[in-house]
């Protein structure tokens, strides 16, 4: 099968394409013939070196968000079946042809969605579930700040927030404006052509996923007793000064919530915003993409193309 690697960390020119053996499912893993991965910031940090913090081990096939088609089972597995759509996030091994995965790492894919916009969902939509609902505790009538609104991650959250009941306020440039109101958003405010942080009524909760000044600023919008939740940052004092929680999100599988937002999707509520597809032959094209941080919604890799 074909296949994207890293032999080694480091820059763009370490990222290999190759030719390896199909994976065997083994026990509890189904495997899957992947049609479509998601882009993500922690690809090309694992390519930098994360791998090595996040105990992987070389060489690494890079990828941890895929939608596809159940081709095989391993022993032991239940309520999956071969032609089954599915879609979920994974340590590694999505930018290739086929992955071997745990089958509590997936489930149905959304009836509605093609390939490539379920390969938009999971890991955005988990990571905004995890760092709102999980960790942030969001309720009905909250007031919610987002920063980063016409983001893969910050797209989602909006619209996860609006259907938990909150009022959304969402940070982008002035040409997202309009693109977070599409998406729900209660008040769009334009980062660029005023300080957020002078306007935003109090909050209950925000969700950070810019980080640097975009997540030091943001205290100043939080009523005290408030909570920020971040994607990117390391909680530090600076909550204990404005009487305020902190807390940094780490997303991981999780079938229940995954099944939750599944449901938000077949009910309308939940639309994946794919910005850019390309092929796995330029899957260096992404990654610089994706690190340069100026897409609107997701960057997905067609592997059918």
């Amino acid at each position: 099968m074909k296949a994207v690697i890293v032999n080694e960390y480091g820059d763009q020119n370490v990222v290999q394409h190759v030719e390896r053996p199909r994976p065997e499912p083994q026990a509890g893993e189904v495997l899957v013939k992947i049609h479509a991965a998601g882009v993500n910031p922690v690809d090309w940090k694992i390519r930098g070196g994360l791998g090595q913090r996040l105990g992987l081990s070389l060489p690494i096939v890079l990828g941890g968000e895929i939608a596809g088609t159940i081709e095989a089972l391993g022993p032991d597995v239940e309520g999956f079946h071969i032609g089954q759509n599915v879609f979920g996030i994974i340590g590694s091994g999505g930018f290739a042809e086929y992955a071997a995965v745990t089958t509590q790492h997936l489930v149905r894919t959304p009836d509605r969605l093609d390939p490539i916009q379920a390969a938009a969902i999971p890991l955005g939509a988990l990571t905004a579930w995890q760092a709102m609902v999980e960790l942030g505790g969001l309720q009905a009538g909250q007031h919610v700040l987002v920063t980063g609104g016409a983001g893969g991650v910050g797209s989602l959250a909006i619209q996860i927030a609006k259907a938990r009941g909150a009022h959304v306020t969402a940070l982008a440039s002035a040409r997202n404006q309009d693109f977070l109101r599409a998406l729900g958003a209660d008040v769009a405010i334009d980062y660029t052509a005023q300080a957020f942080e002078q306007v935003v009524q109090p909050m209950d909760l925000v969700f950070d996923t810019v980080g640097g000044d975009t997540f030091h600023r943001a205290f100043h919008t939080l009523r005290r007793g408030g909570m920020l939740v971040t994607a990117v940052e390391f909680p530090t004092d600076e909550a204990d000064r404005y009487g305020v929680r902190t807390a940094r999100v780490f997303c991981h599988s999780d079938a229940t919530q995954l099944t939750a937002i599944r449901d938000l999707v077949e009910s309308g509520q939940l639309k994946p915003q794919v910005s850019t597809v390309l092929p796995l032959s330029s899957i260096r094209e992404a990654l610089a993409l994706s690190e340069a941080g100026r897409t609107r919604g997701k960057i997905v890799i067609d592997m059918i193309a």
